[in-house]
């Protein structure tokens, strides 16, 4: 069965009613690059695909190491956390919206709330939120609805794409987003207040 089911007595209604033949839907494609269907070999057993993809993957250099960074760097993933995401009642829901279908998503929010509050003594501790871009922003806001300020300061050593999410949020909230340069691949923490530009 095709990927999209339409018969072709579907495709022919449908190119009478805009005046074109399939020819003309793909004109602007060169002859020479087009294909007339794919060669895709006879199926393989899940070992077979197990070691051909294995062995497209041993081609690469995975042992250089990334010095890319902005987020795109080695980085140690402790083997609790396999241990603990590999428990059904926490893996049997993507979002919290629905209680009823999302009891792995509540209990692994309650779970980490209530250690926030044991390790931080706070009242209450929020966890439900998608990115570090989406929290970095609402941790924004929070400072600033909190301490009536709207200078926000910021430095280029956070992940450029928290960055960008961070200046289209708050674009038209009269927020005032300074970026600070880096110094050796650091936060330049002398720049915050040293020479009276940004003022703690």
């Amino acid at each position: 069965m095709p990927f999209i089911a339409n018969t072709d007595e579907q495709r022919k209604q449908m190119l009478d009613e805009i005046g074109l033949t399939m020819e003309d839907l793909f004109a602007d494609i060169p002859p020479q690059l087009r294909r007339d269907g794919l060669e895709i070999p006879p199926g393989l057993t899940e070992q077979e695909v197990r070691a051909r993809i294995e062995s497209l993957a041993d081609r690469n250099a995975p042992q250089i190491i990334s010095f890319l960074g902005g987020g795109f760097y080695e980085h140690f993933i402790p083997a609790a956390v396999d241990a603990i995401t590999s428990r059904s009642e926490f893996y049997t829901a993507y979002t919290p919206y629905q209680p009823e279908l999302s009891q792995g998503t509540l209990q692994a929010i309650y779970e980490y709330q209530s250690a926030m509050c044991r390790l931080t003594e706070m009242e209450v501790a929020n966890a439900s939120l998608y990115d570090g871009g989406t929290a970095l922003y609402e941790a924004i806001m929070m400072a600033t609805r909190c301490t009536g300020r709207s200078r926000v300061i910021i430095d280029e050593t956070v992940s450029p794409i928290y960055r960008t999410m961070i200046r289209s949020h708050t674009r038209n909230l009269g927020i005032e987003l300074i970026e600070t340069s880096a110094r050796d691949g650091l936060a330049d923490r002398d720049a915050i207040g040293g020479d009276g530009r940004y003022p703690r």
